[in-house]
């Protein structure tokens, strides 16, 4: 086995990684301060995409793109959290689940209506095109390196406005308990539309950034959503630090797994058979991990609420 080429798959594991924690950070706080399941996250991802590829086509700029990714995607998620989630609060979690997926049915197909079928594409900016030198002599992409850069200030970012600022302390508090901070003056309607756009602007712009490795089309939030919700789970409802830990871990084991199974199988199977088998078992392994790590620490790696 090559060292560039296992590199370039570590790698690949940290950039999945660091977008799942983008998706996964906006999901435990909304989880963890509101209470709420919300499978219309997935939707906010999509739209920050489809916001970044419609402008950025329009202006020929990828970074007014981005920006207007997480405009779009933080007024839709005010704007979802006002007409339909807040109604949701007090409701039982079955409510929730049936609600919020039926705005998965109404976003798509209103994304669907507004820019067509087709998928759209976005080009990287010519500032990150390009590869960087890796040991060994293999080379990567100079954009994945930027997505993985632009995790880790996120994560500080976060880390700071939760440990360090008045809305943090708000955030902490309505975690611990919701009707005290109410009780003590703080408009809570407010607080869970902030904290709601907060984790919509996040999704809006992970897909953003993704939008340029891949095509953008209607559905692909929901594939991600799905290992979201594996990440908070094994990170511990409610932790932006067990998002990070448990995101770089589910993408690290996930890329790694489908680059390394098939091999190792291959020692013992003939080839045919060990692709086979390599894929299936790579495709069950994060959930294997969840499994393995609920065993022992029911509430997740690093749980708010514990």
């Amino acid at each position: 086995m090559q060292l560039p080429l296992l590199l370039e798959q570590l790698l690949n594991g940290l950039q999945l990684g660091v977008m799942l924690f983008l998706m996964a950070a906006g999901l435990t706080l909304i989880f963890g301060v509101m209470g709420l399941i919300n499978l219309a996250h997935g939707s906010l991802y999509m739209i920050g995409a489809f916001a970044c590829a419609s402008v950025a086509a329009a202006t020929g700029s990828f970074w007014i793109g981005l920006a207007a990714s997480l405009a779009a995607a933080a007024a839709a998620g005010a704007l979802l959290e006002v007409a339909v989630i807040r109604r949701l609060y007090d409701r039982d979690h079955l409510d929730q689940v049936l609600a919020t997926f039926a705005l998965i049915l109404i976003l798509s197909e209103g994304t669907r209506w507004l820019f067509g079928s087709f998928p759209l594409y976005l080009d990287i900016p010519p500032l990150l095109q390009g590869a960087v030198p890796l040991p060994g002599g293999g080379q990567y992409q100079l954009y994945r390196l930027a997505i993985i850069g632009v995790g880790v200030l996120v994560a500080v970012g976060l880390y700071l406005l939760i440990a360090c600022t008045r809305l943090g302390m708000r955030i902490r508090a309505g975690e611990s308990d919701r009707e005290m901070i109410g009780a003590l003056g703080v408009d809570i309607s407010t607080l869970y539309t902030v904290v709601f756009a907060l984790g919509a602007a996040l999704a809006g712009f992970a897909g953003a950034l993704v939008g340029a490795l891949q095509s953008v089309q209607v559905g692909m939030g929901e594939p991600v959503l799905i290992l979201a919700f594996v990440v908070i789970v094994i990170g511990g409802i409610g932790s932006i630090k067990g998002a990070l830990v448990g995101a770089i871990l589910v993408g690290v084991v996930d890329t790694m797994g489908r680059f390394l199974l098939p091999q190792l199988l291959a020692l013992m199977l003939p080839a045919a058979q060990a692709s086979m088998a390599g894929a299936a078992l790579a495709s069950m392994q994060i959930y294997i991990v969840m499994a393995l790590i609920l065993a022992f620490r029911p509430r997740g790696l690093f749980s708010a609420q514990a």
